[in-house]
């Protein structure tokens, strides 16, 4: 099941989030088979300020275990973060059935 994972930075938290980088880009690789799409959510100029991801795992219980399990949310960058079942409609210019 597909569920989205939407991060907001807590406020002047650039430098957090960079210290943390590489340990957050380490757990994500090591879950990439459940990585849908995800990247860095954007300020106005430019840089990072939050995160989505959309994962495919068994239910809102792993979808939330993953959340807990990222380096960014143990280091306590998020200001918020919303877990949502996501119905994907299109994928890679397609319209899905």
């Amino acid at each position: 099941m597909l569920f989205a994972l939407i991060n907001t930075d807590r406020p002047a938290s650039l430098d957090l989030r960079m210290g943390v980088r590489p340990a957050h880009l380490e757990y994500l690789d090591s879950q990439a088979r459940k990585i849908a799409s995800g990247g860095a959510l954007l300020d106005a100029s430019g840089q990072p300020c939050g995160s989505l991801l959309v994962i495919d795992v068994e239910d809102r219980a792993a979808a939330e275990a993953f959340a807990a399990a990222d380096p960014y949310a143990k280091a306590g960058l998020f200001e918020s973060s919303i877990i949502r079942p996501f119905r994907q409609v299109f994928k890679d210019g397609a319209k899905l059935g």
